[in-house]
């Protein structure tokens, strides 16, 4: 029985890996001094604040190694993570933004879709809510930038073949 053929992907994005383990490590870093200074303190309300937040610390690193272990692609029809989850498919996203004012992740942009979508949050990779994704954070500028044009210029073929005109 012959595999459905997949449609190539035109970009992908990944986070660098030395941004990957230093956001990683100066979060593991910041949780463990928490807990840290949390114990050579006398006891008292704020011990407990501390542990609570070195542990959030410590969740926050561990979200942030797997989450920037996941790759976001885009083909002809949609934005997706290579696992399977789409973010978006193409016919649903309205337009693409990387200004410098637009409200979007480091290195990233943000894509307006037409609907709203479900939310989703890989933190240094993407989150979604609303009408809104960003994409980017600890992911390299150059990748990024390609896959952002790359995305706009799908979407301004679709509008040309819509008979739409051009922003």
């Amino acid at each position: 029985m012959p595999e459905p053929v997949s449609e190539p992907v035109i970009a992908t994005l990944y986070a660098s890996p030395p941004r990957r383990f230093l956001g990683t490590g100066m979060l593991l870093l910041l949780g463990g001094l928490l807990i840290y200074l949390a114990l050579a303190v006398p006891f008292g309300p704020s011990q407990i604040f501390l542990i609570l937040a070195g542990l959030l610390g410590l969740f926050c690193a561990m979200r942030l190694h797997t989450a920037t272990a996941q790759v976001i692609e885009l083909t002809a029809t949609q934005l997706r993570v290579q696992g399977g989850i789409i973010l978006a498919e193409l016919d649903t996203i309205k337009k693409v933004e990387r200004g410098a004012f637009a409200f979007k992740p480091s290195n990233g942009f943000l894509v307006t879709l037409k609907q709203k979508g479900a939310r989703r949050w890989a933190p240094g990779m993407f989150w979604a809510f609303s009408r809104k994704i960003g994409v980017g954070g600890v992911t390299g500028a150059p990748q990024t930038k390609g896959m952002a044009e790359a995305l706009a210029i799908l979407i301004a073929e679709r509008d040309l073949k819509a008979g739409i005109p051009a922003k």
